[in-house]
């Protein structure tokens, strides 16, 4: 499952959880020490540090995909470039120290084999803005949240057809920020998915969940192919093309948790036979209630001798404390973890009288608890 809109809460608030909201005081100031550090995945092959002095980094923040009205980024970044300063600053303050931007096919494709100009611009111009605030930013590509904006070009393409303009839009992209610390890594696709029967013709996406489609296929026809092989080529291609023009920024893949090889609904990407060529894994994972072992192991499943980033989180389908229970059992697994902005500051949210706005607040608190540094 992915991100959960804000509306969707569990029924139920747990006053009195005791879980106080911690301001850094780093929050207040872009990188104090200069220009951001390069980020490379440290030598135990399970945390990521600072390049140069090899001091442990550890990336959490939030999943910056919509505004309270559902608008992605590319909707008003033209028009509304204090709103992201705004946003950014409040996600800063919070102690996050790392954002993730999911950026759309259709606003930076004009066509299979040309990325619009304007649109890389304005990406160059947000990695600065991340740097000048002293953020980070998790780049995941090839989004078609909204169908409507989906070019039609892009939906009758063939596979080989379709997996080259997808690395035409890596490239663009990796040129475009290749210079750029501040981009903590690439996340080739949100939630990619190997379909093992064979699919009509455009039927690219997965079912919409509120309104968007976060799942994607990157094949209509298996053609006799295991599943894992052609998430194992997709991940290969992608990656070495992105080699071609930035071989310095890290790489992942946003899973959905049934990636794993067990009965029942898999996604075809398993984790150890499909990500070699990755640097580090990313899980999408919002734990059950009273299913607490299970959850953790399936983190464990996703362990395979690379770091393994929580990429999305909420409480959807738990209470907040049972949620931050589990992220305080899972830290020693997790190189890192995310949860969700949605525009609207925390203090914001905890003056409003609706409950759900209460339960989001007193989630916030909880997510920046759990994994404040201090």
């Amino acid at each position: 499952m992915s991100q959960p809109l804000f509306h969707r809460f569990p029924r139920f608030l747990l006053p009195g959880i005791g879980l106080t909201l911690l301001f850094v005081a780093m929050g207040e100031a872009a990188f104090a020490q200069g220009p951001p550090a390069w980020i490379k995945v440290a030598p135990d092959r399970k945390s990521f540090v600072e390049s140069e002095s090899g001091k442990p980094f550890y990336p959490w923040g939030f999943n910056y995909d919509h505004d309270a009205a559902g608008r992605l980024i590319e909707d008003y970044w033209d028009k509304e470039w204090e709103k992201i300063k705004d946003d950014f600053a409040a996600m800063k303050k919070m102690g996050a120290n790392t954002v993730r931007i999911h950026l759309q096919m259709g606003a930076f494709m004009e066509n299979a084999a040309q990325a619009r100009a304007e649109s890389l611009q304005r990406l160059k111009k947000l990695v600065r803005l991340a740097a000048d605030t002293g953020l980070y930013l998790n780049l995941t590509g090839l989004g078609c949240f909204h169908k409507k904006d989906v070019p039609k070009w892009y939906e009758t393409l063939g596979e080989k057809e379709r997996w080259d303009a997808q690395a035409v839009f890596w490239k663009a992209v990796a040129q475009t920020v290749k210079d750029e610390p501040a981009v903590f890594c690439f996340d080739l696709m949100n939630e990619p998915v190997v379909s093992g029967d064979k699919r009509g013709p455009g039927e690219w996406l997965g079912q919409p969940f509120a309104g968007k489609h976060f799942v994607q296929f990157i094949t209509l026809d298996p053609r006799e192919r295991s599943r894992p092989s052609i998430a194992k080529a997709w991940i290969d291609f992608l990656v070495s093309e992105v080699h071609t023009v930035d071989s310095k920024h890290l790489i992942t893949v946003g899973l959905v948790d049934w990636s794993l090889e067990r009965p029942g609904l898999t996604s075809g990407f398993v984790p150890e036979s499909t990500c070699a060529a990755l640097d580090f894994l990313s899980v999408h994972l919002y734990p059950e209630k009273g299913r607490h072992a299970r959850d953790l192991s399936i983190l464990k499943g996703f362990s395979v001798g690379k770091p393994l980033v929580l990429e999305e989180t909420y409480p959807l389908h738990c209470s907040v404390s049972e949620l931050a229970a589990f992220l305080k059992s899972a830290r020693p697994r997790l190189a890192g973890a995310f949860s969700f902005y949605w525009g609207r500051p925390l203090s914001e949210l905890k003056r409003s009288p609706l409950i759900s706005d209460a339960m989001l607040a007193q989630w916030m608190e909880a997510f920046i608890t759990v994994n404040n540094p201090q």
